[in-house]
């Protein structure tokens, strides 16, 4: 089986696991994603918003609360499935892969990659695809898992305390099978310029590009968030298509 063919099944097999692990609370998100992508989407009162890989319909709900006109895309049924049973009778839940989206051209405001193109296999083509069903100037919101899909753990003492992460195969592009709270999952490893000459080759202009921490301190001394400020697990860039 290819690999586009097993993550496609692997996210089948694992969409009752990945919601019922969000309704938990997915801390990743709530504590330090979150706003930072909510921030760089900016005020979306009257927007059309397209989230690719929007999963059960979180980050869509939340848009909507703030006034967008949101539409999901995932490739998975159930998880549309639970989008469209969550979300209001306003907004819009198709099953659709980002490679190829059934949209029109400038058919949105902002679109969204919330930890999304590390699950798509033909990302350069999603990324052309957003390019493509953006207005002139609208906004491309994206939040990406960092070096750390080539990360093979932490190297730590006799004690057991980190010292640092271990990475190997940065330079290539592979897929990597994940395995957590009953998930097993396929996410693939690309250098960060890969990425870069994607969004640049779709004719994006890069505005905004962080490697957030939390402005709550104290989450330093947590064992469970202490990685935010040791290493960049993630980056949140910004990018806008040409014109206004």
């Amino acid at each position: 089986m290819n690999d586009h063919a097993e993550a496609l099944r692997g996210w089948q097999d694992s969409a009752a696991a990945y919601i019922a692990f969000q309704d938990a609370g997915d801390r990743n998100r709530t504590l330090l994603l979150d706003p930072v992508m909510l921030d760089l989407c900016g005020d979306v009162r009257g927007q059309r918003m397209l989230d690719l890989g929007c999963g059960e319909g979180r980050f869509c709900r939340m848009l909507a609360e703030r006034g967008a006109a949101v539409t999901g895309i995932d490739p998975i049924a159930e998880m549309i499935g639970a989008s469209r049973a969550r979300g209001s009778s306003g907004d819009s839940y198709l099953i659709a892969g980002a490679e190829a989206l059934p949209f029109a051209g400038a058919a949105f405001d902002l679109a969204v990659s919330y930890i999304t193109l590390v699950d798509i296999f033909d990302y350069a083509a999603a990324i052309r695809e957003a390019a493509r069903v953006l207005r002139p100037g609208g906004r491309f919101a994206v939040a990406n898992l960092n070096f750390v899909t080539a990360s093979q753990g932490w190297q730590r003492d006799d004690d057991g305390n980190r010292l640092y992460h271990r990475i190997d195969r940065y330079a290539d592009e592979w897929p990597q099978v994940y395995e957590w709270s009953g998930m097993r999952i396929v996410n693939w490893h690309r250098p960060l310029a890969n990425y870069m000459a994607a969004f640049l080759g779709a004719g994006l202009i890069l505005r905004d590009f962080l490697t957030p921490v939390p402005e709550d301190l104290s989450l330093r001394d947590d064992p469970q968030t202490e990685d935010w400020f040791r290493v960049p697990l993630f980056n949140v860039m910004r990018w806008e298509t040409p014109g206004a």
